[in-house]
């Protein structure tokens, strides 16, 4: 197929990169280029995605009418580009990305008026309620009951590992309904106001949380919380099959930006600091092999937006971006802890002595190269463990 874009998409991107030029503030894109972790504040994320609201590029896989930017999958391609090269970041998943390509298919027109429009404009903060202590890659095992209590719910359960559910305003959840003899039968897609009483959220402090405070992940618990019906999207009982839907667009996503802007971000490094002529050339050796691999990854991005562009499904190759993406984030952030050196050791602040101030050691690029390192490496587990995306290939692709 032919992979060159267009005069009108090479517009576009020229467009796109004057625009973030002026859009995404300086002195954050400063203080962002200064650590591997690339986290901002949670403010930050709000107003920037806000901008992108207002610009009307908030929602790149949202219908026009729903008010997404009606891009073209080359555009959705060139834009995700484009804010890897600045170092803006993407929008929340949760919400645009997530929740609402659900509710957009399978809610009521009460629920698409009353949620999409804050959705869209960020007004509101989502999070996600999968997993749980028990049940995590076997999904259909979770326990979380809702009961029905006439005009409302009564849901009592936990989630956990819930990625910044601190900061949510709702949370969408997968909870069982009713017993079947097949466990997926049995759960509903239910959104809960996370300040309705009996919610609450405790922190899971991770090796990777960096000294700035930035916690991600939690466990939310929920004591007889009361959930109006109107709140369950779609009808009782269909949960899994709303599950299955959002979980291609968590799986889909496009990996190749940013993996690319890390590695010439290194490469740059790497001519201004070089490391020592023993490991000089063995390190370039792998740093051209993953970009090899990155470029096939690109590939194999292009292909699948030429087939969306065709007006086909993602299908099955969700889980070959998501597999292939997710090991390749790793392997990235290996090679920044390779180049950094004794700078990527992290620093233990657990326990100080009086006058200690526990500053990072070395240059500014290196903070935070340990915290994205252990943070990459639950990638390969969410959405989905790469194991089991290679048994959906295995099963939906080749046929075994």
């Amino acid at each position: 197929m032919d992979f060159s874009f267009s005069d009108e998409d090479r517009a576009f991107q020229m467009e796109v990169r004057e625009w973030l030029s002026g859009a995404w503030p300086a002195e954050v894109r400063a203080r962002k280029a200064k650590t591997a972790t690339g986290r901002v504040w949670r403010e930050e994320q709000m107003q920037w995605q806000q901008a992108l609201a207002e610009k009307g590029w908030a929602a790149t896989n949202w219908p026009v009418e729903h008010g997404g930017a009606g891009f073209t999958p080359t555009q959705t391609y060139l834009f995700d580009l484009e804010l890897a090269r600045a170092g803006a970041p993407n929008v929340l998943p949760f919400g645009i990305n997530m929740v609402a390509p659900v509710i957009m298919k399978f809610g009521t027109e009460e629920q698409k008026q009353r949620f999409l429009p804050d959705i869209l404009n960020s007004r509101v903060w989502w999070c996600q309620g999968y997993s749980e202590p028990g049940s995590g890659s076997d999904l259909a095992s979770l326990s979380t009951r809702a009961i029905d209590a006439g005009d409302h719910y009564l849901v009592n359960g936990v989630k956990t590992w819930t990625t910044l559910a601190q900061h949510a305003d709702w949370i969408f959840c997968l909870v069982r309904t009713s017993k079947e003899d097949r466990k997926q039968l049995g759960i509903s897609f239910l959104l809960i106001d996370m300040h309705s009483p009996g919610v609450s959220v405790r922190p899971i402090i991770t090796i990777d949380q960096p000294s700035e405070g930035l916690q991600e992940i939690n466990t939310v618990y929920f004591e007889d919380v009361k959930v109006p019906k109107e709140n369950l999207v779609g009808e009782e009982g269909q949960g899994w099959t709303c599950a299955k839907y959002l979980l291609e667009f968590e799986r889909g996503t496009v990996y190749s930006p940013r993996l690319k802007a890390s590695l010439e971000h290194l490469q740059e490094l790497m001519a201004s600091e070089p490391l020592p002529a023993e490991d000089q050339n063995s390190f370039a050796l792998k740093l051209a092999s993953t970009e090899i691999e990155v470029l096939a990854l690109e590939f194999t991005e292009l292909r699948i937006l030429g087939a969306l562009a065709a007006g086909q499904n993602v299908g099955p190759e969700s889980s070959l971006l998501k597999a292939r993406g997710t090991e390749l984030q790793q392997q990235v952030s290996e090679m920044w802890v390779e180049y950094s050196g004794y700078y990527a050791l992290p620093l233990d602040g657990s326990t100080p002595f009086e006058g200690d101030n526990f500053q990072p050691v070395g240059p500014e690029w290196s903070n935070g190269v340990a915290q994205s390192y252990f943070n990459l490496r639950k990638v390969s587990i969410y959405a989905g463990s790469n194991e089991i995306q290679r048994n959906i290939m295995a099963k939906l692709v080749l046929g075994l």
